[in-house]
Order: structure tokens, then sequence, then C-alpha cells
């Protein structure tokens, strides 16, 4: 069945006009359609797979001045300084009925040109208090979710990873782009290390390395090789999207080493997966992670710490296997998908009252 929807049918639209997958991307296709169930939204832009509702960039132009049905304007929701800038053109130079809302994940004080874009929003949302405390002006504060749903336990795990063909009996993993911010050095440092104790575990390096970061990727594969470790530390390279919940309930730890985050919802959907986390202190994570209970924290940027931490769960599979358990509970009581579909909601019916979107709070 088609989700290709008209421009004119809808009250609210989420752009995507990134070129290449990133975590902002996995955020629209996982919530525009389950918006969709409550409002007349869909997505347009560039790489969105048939399942999600979605129309052609063209109808900006074509249908962008026509009135949206029940509603003064429309909702432009942008989630990057493009997406900003093309919601600003559209209401501002041709006059089109929208008003512009953007989501900040960022743990730091905007760029000039960011806050340039973001003072012409007519609604701002961020993703944690941290990320509300580095804004300029009053939030919505509506944390990510996950869905639970998609995300979720295997019902064997061992025979899930035996299914993937690779060695041992166990895996552990580090999902998303390849790069130094992302700590993925520090992941195959920390293997490195630990593997030789566990002859039963394999790691798995997921993710896209970009012709920038060539030279990094290249640089870890060296240095896995030396280590004589090619077959137990496998890099599979960017994998579908529709594969990585498979690979979440797959491993038994996952670990998220970044230096530099904005929110980060691998943790997350590893809870929901109920598989162990092992996470530094950035982005969102120590409001995420119960530590010691749903996960293990440590600061970024300390391979030591993250090696300590890592550690015992590989030593003791049941100790990660409750840890997941509490994770999974942890996710389903408070950061359900369900929950950052209501907060939009409720920022959306602010700006369609004219009331202030800074009022609204989820949580």
């Amino acid at each position: 069945m088609s989700n290709a929807v008209a421009l004119r049918d809808l009250v609210a639209v989420a752009p995507n006009l990134h070129l290449r997958w990133s975590g902002v991307t996995a955020t629209i296709l996982s919530l525009v359609p389950l918006q969709a169930r409550e409002i007349a939204i869909a997505a347009t832009g560039v790489g969105l797979p048939g399942g999600i509702p979605r129309f052609p960039l063209i109808q900006l132009l074509t249908q962008g001045w026509s009135r949206p049905p029940g509603r003064p304007f429309r909702i432009w929701h942008a989630r990057r300084n493009d997406e900003m800038l093309v919601g600003i053109l559209l209401r501002d130079l041709l006059r089109q009925p929208w008003k512009l809302v953007f989501t900040s994940d960022a743990q730091r004080r905007h760029t000039g040109w960011t806050r340039f874009l973001l003072d012409r929003m007519d609604g701002l949302i961020c993703t944690s208090p941290g990320g509300c405390a580095c804004l300029d002006r009053p939030a919505a504060l509506v944390p990510h979710g996950v869905d639970t749903a998609r995300f979720r336990p295997a019902e064997d795990r061992a025979a899930e990873w035996a299914a993937s063909g690779l060695p041992g009996r166990r895996g552990i993993g580090v999902f998303g782009r390849i790069r130094a911010s992302k700590g993925t050095d520090l992941f195959v440092e920390a293997m490195i290390r630990l593997l030789p104790r566990y002859p039963d575990v394999t790691a798995v390096v997921t993710g896209l390395a970009t012709p920038k970061e060539r030279d990094f990727l290249e640089a870890l594969q060296r240095k896995v090789r030396q280590a004589g470790l090619e077959e137990r530390i496998r890099f599979l390279g960017e994998c579908p999207p529709e594969e990585m919940p498979l690979w979440f309930r797959r491993v038994s730890v996952l670990v998220a080493p970044q230096r530099i985050e904005g929110f980060g919802l691998t943790p997350l959907e590893a809870m929901a997966s109920g598989t162990a986390v092992v996470a530094t202190r950035t982005g969102a994570a120590p409001v995420l992670i119960l530590d010691g209970k749903t996960g293990r924290l440590v600061p970024p940027n300390d391979l030591e710490a993250l090696v300590a931490a890592i550690d015992p769960l590989l030593a003791d599979p049941d100790l990660a296997e409750r840890m997941g358990r509490a994770g999974r509970e942890h996710v389903c009581a408070h950061h359900d998908i369900a929950r950052e579909v209501a907060g939009l909601a409720a920022v959306y019916e602010a700006l369609w009252a004219g009331e202030q979107v800074s009022r609204v709070r989820s949580s």
C-alpha cells in the first residue's frame, strides 16, 4: 500500500533534507508513522523509505500556499540547520502559511549561524534538561523515546547470535557512525585488551565511515590485524535500518563510548532490546541510564574506565542479562516513544492555540 500523501491535506511536515543516514533520520522514520495515527503529518525530502507517509518536495511550490484543513497554518518541524533555513524561506520569502519548530539535541551552545536560525523559529524543543540549558530562549522539553515494539528482547539471544554466522557464542557491539567523536577507537582498543580473556565473545562494529573518516577506519583495522583479532572484531559496515533492531537483540552488551554526543539513542534502543549498556557520560546518557542497574556509566575518553566497566559484563553473562532486563523495564516505563509523540502533539497544539511552546513539558 502506498504511503504517498498530498501536502494540501497535511497540517504538519517533518522535512528530511540530509543525504546520509543519521540519528536524525532514524528519529523522523520512527516518529512520523506514529504521529500520523493522530494528526495529518508526513515527511518530505530524500532517502525516505516506502513505509513512511511522505510527499515530494515539489509540492512545497505547488501546494504550499493552500490552507491546511482545520488549522490556521501548517507546522514545519525542522531538526537540522538546512531545514530551518528552508522553513524560513517558505514562511518569510514565499509567504506561505507556516509556523516553524526546531528540535535541538545539542548539549552545548550553538554556533552563531545556528543561533541566528533559532531566533527565527516560532517554537523550540529540547530533548534533555542539559540541552534546554544551552539555549538562549525557553523551549519545550520533549525527550526522545524508543519504539519498544520494534526494539524488543530476543526470545533466545544465543540462537539469535548463532544465526548471525559470526564466531563465538556471545556478541558485544558498538553501533553508529565510525569516527573519533563516537569513540570507535576506544571500543576497538578495549576489545583488543578484553577479548583474549573471553574466547567465546566476538565484537561487532556497525556504521558508516565517510570518505573523510576512511583513514581513521583503516587505522583501526590495521590495529586489529596487528593484534591477530580480525576474526573476532568484525567491521560490518553500514547496516540497513530495518536490520538494526536484530543486531541490538543479538549482542549481549552494547557500548556507547562517545567523546561528544547530542542526545544519543543507541543506549535507549539497547535497553529496550534487553541488552546491557556501557556508555560514557555524554549527551543524555546520564539521565537515561541508572548506573549500576540498567547500565554502566564512565567518563568520556577514559579507556581504563571503559575496560573496567565492560569486563564484569563479559565475565558474568547472567549479570549482563539482569542488567538488560532492568533496562527494558525502565525504558518501557519512562522512555516509550508514545511519550515523545504525545509531547510533540502538545507543542503543535500550543502553537495552533497561540500559546507559549515553552510551557509544554513531557517526561
